[in-house]
């Protein structure tokens, strides 16, 4: 395919990943403004974004098992339309719990666009072609990231309009990718063959990781650490997770191939991407909160902030996928990434109320240029190294493991956040001797910080700081384990046909051989 070609094919795929990526962003900056309207706790912060990491996690490979049975094409398009529903429920929900649950359909047709978009791109573009590519996915990722904060602090802060709009906006532009891919998506017919889904693994997957989930989530709030409820959850998961292993050993057709990780490159680029999503999406998750209620910014002075973060992840990106595909050297923008992003959330755990916001913006573009060197290539390297039938596998695999590190991180740390916030503010409350439950709404509950009186609302913003800079301190090691990881990748050469072709080949040197075997 020439470079017009591919771009035109690829047009859909950019609209559908945007509008992904805007419905996770858009409500970063109004998540503090919606806890609050909807009355809601500091839990329910976590679970509105863990519920559709979750959502996507699990159904990732369910849609890659998929797309062996039915039209991908048909696939992406059913996905946005899953993503339009769950908008407009997010939308019109007027309690939390309806919230949470629009999510959930949210996250299910982010989990088709996520697997879809990359196997329909490593079946088109050969790997020596494909960072240039991955660059401009970078870039559309970069945009929709700066573009969603903002238009989310505008649209909250617009008396007419309000919170709910943030979840209203997303619908033209997923119209827009059904549209796009229906008149520019062409993929070759491909001989379906018999796929049995491997429902009941994918249900004990899915079932011990939300009991996990639901563990680090209410431990130390609903109940204590060490209790009867922490090991029947504990329990559970660990069995739950243990039962899908030994189903997923020995079905035919199983929701995560095992088989897959024998291949070195897999492996340990899988782990790497768990390790990016705990650090990444873990540690950045709860900035917007930061900026609002520990440095007391609007909505929309709240997306202008993150834009050093986003800008240096899609310089990196970008121009990486370049050299990348001009070079055809990998390896060392890997590591690069790993060390770049190591640093960034080392400089990330020293910030407080008090930081300013130069320093602050140095530390986040540090952070962002290593992401940006980093996550995508990892999928470049693992694609490279399967055979052009195990790419969809190999492809929803990382997707799955890094949604899951996104997805375990925001839990886990956002538990942690709940805990130290309510741990700093009783202190900050004792020390000044102003009685419990004068911090408005309880310790547990995200506060509407225009109703606090002056003493309070600076021990509620120094109790944030100190927790936020805590959780960058926790991702840290998760990301130097990355790059202990990502040393030992051993590095080969791209390859420079695409998927489609390699299939092919390996359809005809199969051919070939049955031929041979039967004229011996």
């Amino acid at each position: 395919m020439t470079n017009r070609q591919i771009l035109q094919a690829m047009s859909g795929l950019m609209a559908g990943m945007f509008v992904a990526i805007l419905a996770g962003t858009v409500v970063a900056n109004a998540l503090p403004t919606i806890i609050a309207d909807l009355e809601a706790s500091q839990s329910s912060y976590t679970w509105v974004v863990t519920a559709e990491l979750l959502a996507m996690t699990a159904t990732v490979p369910l849609w890659g098992k998929l797309s062996d049975l039915f039209d991908k094409k048909l696939l992406l398009q059913l996905s946005l339309g899953m993503f339009v529903v769950g908008s407009l429920l997010a939308g019109f929900s007027h309690d939390v719990e309806l919230l949470i649950l629009s999510r959930v359909v949210q996250g299910i047709g982010a989990g088709g666009l996520t697997a879809l978009a990359q196997v329909v791109m490593a079946a088109i573009i050969p790997p020596r072609r494909l960072g240039k590519y991955a660059g401009i996915f970078g870039a559309v990722f970069a945009i929709g990231t700066v573009a969603g904060p903002l238009v989310g602090g505008v649209l909250v802060d617009t008396s007419w309009l309000g919170w709910r709009w943030c979840f209203f906006i997303g619908v033209p532009f997923a119209l827009l990718a059904i549209a796009l891919l229906q008149r520019t998506l062409r993929l070759p017919a491909v001989a379906r063959r018999e796929v049995k889904i491997d429902f009941l693994g994918a249900f004990l997957i899915v079932a011990g990781v939300c009991a996990l989930l639901i563990w680090v989530t209410l431990a130390g709030d609903e109940f204590d650490w060490a209790s009867w409820q922490t090991a029947a959850l504990t329990g559970a998961g660990v069995l739950l997770l243990a039962a899908a292993v030994f189903i997923e050993a020995r079905t035919a057709e199983p929701a995560i191939p095992l088989g897959i990780f024998r291949n070195r490159t897999v492996t340990l680029t899988t782990v790497a991407s768990l390790l990016v999503g705990v650090a990444m999406f873990g540690g950045t998750v709860f900035l917007s909160q930061y900026f609002q209620v520990s440095l007391g910014k609007s909505p929309t002075v709240a997306g202008l902030m993150s834009l050093p973060m986003i800008l240096g992840l899609l310089v990196s990106s970008t121009v990486a996928g370049q050299v990348i595909s001009k070079t055809g050297v990998w390896k060392r923008y890997l590591v690069a990434g790993a060390v770049i992003m190591t640093v960034g959330l080392g400089l990330l755990s020293t910030i407080d109320a008090d930081t300013s916001f130069t320093l602050l913006s140095a530390y986040m573009a540090v952070l962002g240029i290593g992401v940006g060197m980093l996550m995508q290539n990892l999928v470049l390297a693992a694609q490279n190294d399967v055979p052009a039938s195990e790419l969809g596998a190999a492809t929803s695999v990382l997707s799955f493991f890094r949604s899951m590190g996104g997805t375990i991180g925001t839990s886990v740390l956002g538990a942690i956040l709940a805990n130290q916030v309510a741990s700093e503010m009783t202190k900050g409350l004792d020390a000044a001797g102003i009685p419990a439950g004068g911090d408005g709404g309880g310790e547990n509950s995200v506060p509407d910080m225009s109703t606090l009186p002056e003493p309070v609302r600076q021990i509620v913003e120094q109790a944030y700081g100190v927790a936020t800079a805590d959780l960058f301190l926790i991702a840290t090691p998760c990301a130097l384990l990355a790059l202990l990881t990502v040393v030992f990748i051993k590095e080969k050469p791209l390859k420079t046909t695409s998927g489609m072709e390699r299939l092919a080949e390996e359809a005809a040197t199969a051919t070939e051989t049955d031929k041979t075997v039967v004229g011996g």
